[in-house]
């Protein structure tokens, strides 16, 4: 959960069947408030709290960091895990005596778990609509850059489809400048995020290579994380991919959910490829990337999964060597043809998500100890507090320096510690 989180010469009309909506013209009648947001979930929606608060602002808002002095609230909210739709549930309800709006996707695909009726609903595109019509400015590091709305897959588990919809590739002119926009206002980091990032470009005869080769272009001194990727649209793109990710204003990182290690899981979730396609992707790409960080997720207790389906999972987690696992529990979500099916008790999926954790861990610490003691390129990306900052390697590497330097710096860190999902560094240049 997190609080609060360029002029453009061109209105792109995107959305046109969101114009005249009417969550879009609520939003656009908030003027002249404080305003307190509230953001849960996942980068994307990360993106919309920021074309939120550039909305607002223009519209002469004051955000806050704290309800308590605020006119209104608002909620953008996630329900992708049932655990994460309860907090959503309680944040909301802790609201229910203050004007509250509620956007992201609860209200699109769960809105009768939204239990009373002074709660606004703002549909995610109508944020999209409004702010490109706004001239909003989005600022922030990192910059977070949102490049199409939806995905193409019918995943059996997933409820954000119903959220989001089907693909919708944001045009190029239109992300090339909020991209120009972040780094313009100060970013070092630039986050592009989707559904399915890999999926760019499908609906309009494009790929994302060819929208990073015009986006390191772009004059500046920032870098470009690749935001998540689907292996069913990833395996299409990868020659592209490998060749562009040797420009420097590109981090060596992917982030490529492969869910289980079992093909008949696989089957049954609907993903649409095989184990040895996350196989043979990786190896694609670290033949000519060998230090190229890997981030994936894995779900653990689908329906159905058995011990040996379990140890598909971990086996595959040891041959692809990841430097980050998300282990999600599988949660039933309602309205998906996976709800249907019988669960596994909440013991077993903890059991073996606490299993994988610990097989997980013991990989980072395996990959982290050939890290420790090198002497790495960085670049600020982000302040934690005064006295630390975080830097980047072109590998990504989360390194940690307790040094005030402004985001942009850029120089040498010589790595001397790893915590597991960090890195502590001291700079040297």
């Amino acid at each position: 959960m997190t609080v609060n989180g360029n002029d453009n010469e061109k209105v792109v009309a995107f959305l046109p069947e969101y114009e005249n909506h009417p969550g879009c013209d609520m939003l656009r009648a908030i003027k002249n408030k404080v305003v307190f947001i509230v953001t849960f979930g996942c980068t994307y929606n990360h993106g919309d709290s920021r074309k939120l608060s550039g909305i607002l602002i223009r519209q002469g808002c004051r955000l806050v960091d704290s309800p308590d002095h605020a006119d209104l609230v608002i909620v953008n909210s996630c329900t992708v895990i049932e655990k994460t739709a309860r907090k959503v549930l309680r944040a909301i309800a802790s609201f229910h005596a203050r004007d509250i709006y509620v956007t992201g996707c609860m209200p699109a695909a769960e809105p009768d778990r939204i239990g009373f009726s002074n709660a606004v609903f703002i549909p995610p595109a109508c944020i999209q609509e409004v702010y490109r019509q706004s001239r909003a400015v989005l600022s922030g590091s990192p910059g977070i850059v949102q490049i199409a709305q939806g995905c193409l897959g019918r995943c059996r588990y997933c409820i954000t489809r119903f959220a989001r919809g089907k693909l919708r590739s944001f045009p190029k002119e239109e992300i090339i400048r909020e991209v120009e926009g972040c780094v313009h206002s100060g970013a070092a980091e630039i986050q592009l995020t989707a559904q399915d990032v890999s999926s760019w470009g499908t609906d309009t005869n494009e790929t994302l290579p060819d929208l990073l080769g015009d986006l390191v272009d772009i004059p500046g001194n920032f870098r470009i994380r690749v935001g998540m990727m689907n292996p069913g649209t990833l395996k299409n793109i990868v020659p592209g991919l490998v060749t562009i990710l040797e420009h420097e204003k590109l981090f060596k990182f992917i982030h490529m959910p492969v869910q289980s290690g079992s093909d008949r899981i696989l089957d049954q979730m609907g993903r649409g490829y095989g184990v040895k396609d996350t196989v043979a992707i990786m190896k694609m790409i670290r033949q000519k990337h060998p230090d190229i960080s890997l981030m994936t997720d894995i779900i653990v207790g689908f329906p159905g999964e058995t011990e040996g389906d379990f140890q598909a999972s971990l086996a595959l987690i040891r041959e692809i060597m990841p430097n980050k696992v998300n282990i999600t529990r599988y949660s039933k979500r309602a309205r998906t043809e996976s709800a249907k099916l019988p669960d596994l008790t909440d013991y077993l999926k903890k059991t073996r998500s606490r299993q994988m954790n610990g097989v997980a861990e013991n990989i980072y610490h395996e990959i982290n100890a050939e890290w420790l003691g090198k002497i790495v390129p960085f670049i600020v990306t982000e302040k934690i507090r005064e006295g630390s900052v975080v830097t980047r390697s072109p590998s990504y590497l989360d390194i940690i320096q307790k040094e005030d330097l402004p985001v942009g710096t850029t120089g040498k860190v010589h790595i001397t510690e790893e915590r597991t999902y960090y890195f502590l560094g001291d700079r040297v240049l």
